[in-house]
């Protein structure tokens, strides 16, 4: 059972403790479960998304500090059904690894899963500090009158946007990235899932004229999702680029160079791993029963993003050293 529990895994070098000790575990058993009943791993990435989707209205709810008890229960059936959410979103690719049931449209599913928890997510958060302000506004000095109410949950809305948008978003893209940029140069081609917005726009240009519109809809959002993973990632690009000019295939790219990315990948993996959902998953759960939620936001935008810059100049720094190598 052992041996077949880390085959349902990408790598271990790519999984946090909490993942490999707790969370991967319990998916383990509900992909064998599953399985057994024939359930498809885009389903169980849909039912994720439900699940994520329902938390938002408990979510929307003051905790203890204003609702009492009443509050304190719903935020704990909000913090219960995202966690269920997390662990289906995990399920569907081991589930997929066990059964072989991969295809493109679940790759492109998993990638935007958190994307349609968190858009009503945060959407809650704003209405909930309409509603329920008075910790904040006591910090700030403000008098809480409507039309400071209004004000400020403008400029919360605002701190949403940038949070969810440059914040949740951008980080968990690059940290995908960046793990699926491990596994290719630790597994090769067929060990990764390393897709680039060239290959997913053909894909896109050549699908069928009777190719059902979710399915565009899906693709064409998986290209920008691709692009803007490049974006940010250039001095990366650029050693791509040199390694298919130098050596041609992919698959024929020395083992020496490999292994020098893949060790200076490795250590960046720690660091890398914070910015996907369980590190940011347990403070906004913090912030929420503490009912400060609107300061996820401000943690996002700065802690968040001082980890993403770090994570994204250190990759890049070793990506143009060993591109320059290659002269």
């Amino acid at each position: 059972m052992k041996e077949e529990y880390f085959q349902t895994l990408k790598s271990i070098e790519t999984e946090d403790w909490l993942d490999l000790h707790v969370i991967r575990p319990i998916c383990f058993l509900l992909a064998r479960f599953f399985a057994r009943f024939d359930i498809h791993p885009n389903t169980v990435t849909i039912w994720s998304m439900v699940f994520g989707v329902a938390s938002s209205y408990f979510f929307a709810q003051g905790c203890y500090y204003y609702d009492g008890m009443q509050g304190l229960i719903m935020n704990i059936v909000a913090i219960v059904l995202l966690m269920i959410a997390d662990i289906f979103d995990c399920t569907d690719g081991q589930l997929a690894r066990m059964t072989g049931k991969k295809s493109h449209v679940g790759r492109i599913l998993d990638g935007v899963a958190g994307f349609v928890w968190f858009i009503p997510i945060y959407h809650a958060l704003v209405w909930r500090f309409y509603q329920h302000h008075e910790i904040e506004f006591s910090w700030l000095g403000i008098s809480d009158t409507p039309e400071n109410a209004l004000i400020s949950t403008v400029v919360v809305y605002a701190l949403g946007i940038v949070s969810g948008i440059l914040g949740m978003g951008g980080q968990q893209r690059l940290a995908d990235y960046y793990i699926q940029v491990h596994l290719f140069f630790l597994k090769g081609e067929k060990g990764s899932e390393l897709d680039n917005s060239t290959h997913q726009q053909e894909i896109y240009d050549q699908l069928p004229a009777n190719t059902p519109v979710y399915e565009r809809v899906f693709q064409k959002s998986y290209v920008n999702y691709t692009r803007k993973q490049e974006k940010v990632t250039p001095q990366f690009q650029r050693l791509m680029a040199r390694l298919r000019e130098k050596y041609g295939s992919t698959d024929d790219i020395p083992v020496e160079v490999r292994s020098e990315f893949h060790k200076n990948s490795l250590k960046l993996m720690k660091w890398n791993g914070l910015l996907t959902f369980n590190f940011r998953e347990g403070f906004l759960f913090l912030f929420c029963l503490f009912d400060i939620p609107v300061e996820n936001f401000l943690f996002e935008i700065f802690f968040m993003g001082l980890l993403y810059l770090y994570v994204n100049r250190r990759h890049e720094a070793f990506s143009r050293k060993i591109a320059d190598s290659l002269k």
